[in-house]
C-alpha cells in the first residue's frame, strides 16, 4: 500500500463494460521526506485509480497496485492496476502529526 493525494479526476466515456459507473481519480503517491522526516514529499509519479469509497480532490488516500488491486469484492473482476482502499484521517511519524484530514478541509 501507498499513501497518495488525489489531484484530480478522469472521465472516460468509452470503456469496457465492467468499468462503467466507476469513478476514476488521478492520484500522486507521497512519502515521508527522508532528511528531516517532518513532512510528506511527492514521489513525482501519478496514477489513475478506481475509487469505490468517495474520495475527493485534496484527500490523502491509501492505494494498492497490481494484482492486489483486484482483491477487493468491488474490484475482483475489473481490469485495473490501482485502487483506493482507504481515505486517510491522520498521518503520524515519530510523535509528529504530518497530516490531519479535519484541519485540511
Amino acid at each position: 500500500m501507498f499513501v497518495a493525494r488525489v489531484t484530480g479526476s478522469l472521465v472516460s466515456t468509452q470503456k469496457v463494460a465492467s468499468m462503467v459507473g466507476y469513478k476514476l481519480l488521478i492520484v500522486e503517491p507521497f512519502r515521508v521526506e527522508p532528511n528531516q522526516r517532518k513532512s510528506l514529499a511527492t514521489t513525482g509519479r501519478t496514477f489513475v485509480a478506481v475509487d469505490t469509497l468517495g474520495a475527493g480532490e485534496g484527500d490523502y488516500v491509501l492505494i494498492t497496485q497490481g494484482s492486489s488491486a483486484r482483491l477487493t469484492p468491488e474490484t475482483k473482476n475489473l481490469p485495473i492496476d490501482t485502487v483506493v482502499v482507504g481515505i486517510v484521517d491522520q498521518i503520524h511519524v515519530e510523535q509528529l502529526c504530518l497530516y490531519a484530514r479535519e484541519s485540511a478541509q
